[in-house]
C-alpha cells in the first residue's frame, strides 16, 4: 500500500467566473481581482498498478478538483460553513482510494476530512510564542550535559519563536469555533510560556523539579494542557505540534 498526496492550488473570487489559466503551480483557476486563494491536499491509498507504475494519475486528482470541488467551495463563499463544505467536497470526489482532503484556507488555518471518518472535521490552527530555555538533564555531569547538548547547554540559556498547531476533532461545528480555539490557545499556552524563561519561570519545565525542555516535552505538555481546555460534546484534542525552527518539529502523540 501507498500513500499519495497531491496539492492542488486555486483562487476564487464572489461573483466572478473562474478562469482557467495555464500556471497549476501557482494556482487555477487564477486570481482575478480581489479574491480568495486556497490548496487542497489530496490523499489517495491503494496498490501500485503494476503496468502504470501509478496508484493514480495525478492529472485525475487535478480535474476532479477543478470539476467538483472547485465549483462547490465557490459557491460557499462568503456564506457558506467551511466545514460541511469540505465534507461535501470529499463526499462528492470521484477517486479511487481517496484517503483524506486538506483544505488549507490559509498558511495557518487548515481544515481535514479523512473517509475513514466523514463526519469528523479536523481543525488545525498555529500559533506562536517566543521563550528562552536551556536543555540539561540532572542526572549527567556537567561534562556529559556539554557533550549531549552542545550549545543548547548554554548555561544563560537561547531562546526560539516557537509555533505550536493544536489538531482538533470536531463532529459539530458548533462545538469549536476557531475563535474559541485561539482563546483557549491564547489562555493556556501563549500567556503561561510566551517571552518566559521557561527553566526559571515555569512550573512544568523548572529547573530541579520540571521536565527538561526539549521540543519533544514541550509538545507533551503543550498537549496535556490543552486536552481538557478543549474537550467538549463535539470537539477533542488529537493532538499537538510544535516547532522551534523551520527544520524540527514533534508531534505529540506521535
Amino acid at each position: 500500500m501507498v500513500l499519495l498526496t497531491r496539492t492542488v492550488r486555486f483562487s476564487l473570487t464572489p461573483g466572478v467566473v473562474p478562469d482557467r489559466g495555464p500556471n497549476g503551480y501557482a494556482g487555477n483557476p487564477a486570481m482575478i481581482g480581489l479574491g480568495a486563494h486556497y490548496e487542497l491536499v489530496v490523499s489517495c491509498r491503494g496498490e501500485i498498478d503494476p503496468v502504470k507504475g501509478y496508484l493514480i494519475n495525478i492529472k485525475e486528482i487535478d480535474a476532479a478538483v477543478r470539476a467538483h470541488a472547485v465549483p462547490r467551495i465557490h459557491a460557499a463563499l462568503g456564506a457558506g460553513d467551511a466545514g460541511e463544505t469540505l465534507r461535501e467536497v470529499v463526499g462528492g470526489l470521484p477517486l479511487a482510494g481517496l484517503h483524506s482532503v486538506r483544505w488549507k484556507l490559509s498558511p495557518y488555518y487548515s481544515l481535514e476530512v479523512k473517509t475513514e471518518a466523514p463526519r469528523t472535521v479536523l481543525l488545525r490552527q498555529k500559533f506562536d510564542f517566543c521563550a528562552a530555555h536551556r536543555l540539561h538533564a540532572p542526572s549527567l555531569s556537567a561534562e556529559e550535559n556539554r557533550r549531549l547538548y552542545g550549545k543548547c547547554n548554554n548555561p544563560g540559556g537561547h531562546g526560539h519563536n516557537y509555533q505550536f498547531e493544536p489538531c482538533v476533532a470536531v463532529t459539530e461545528a458548533a462545538a469549536m469555533p476557531l475563535a474559541e480555539l485561539e482563546r483557549i490557545a491564547d489562555e493556556v499556552v501563549v500567556q503561561r510560556f510566551d517571552h518566559k524563561n521557561l527553566n526559571a519561570d515555569t512550573a512544568e519545565f523548572l529547573d530541579g523539579s520540571g521536565l527538561n525542555p526539549s521540543v519533544e516535552n514541550i509538545a507533551r505538555v503543550c498537549f496535556e494542557l490543552l486536552g481538557p481546555a478543549v474537550a467538549r460534546p463535539g470537539a477533542k484534542l488529537v493532538s499537538v505540534t510544535v516547532w522551534e525552527s523551520d527544520r524540527t518539529s514533534c508531534t505529540y502523540p506521535g
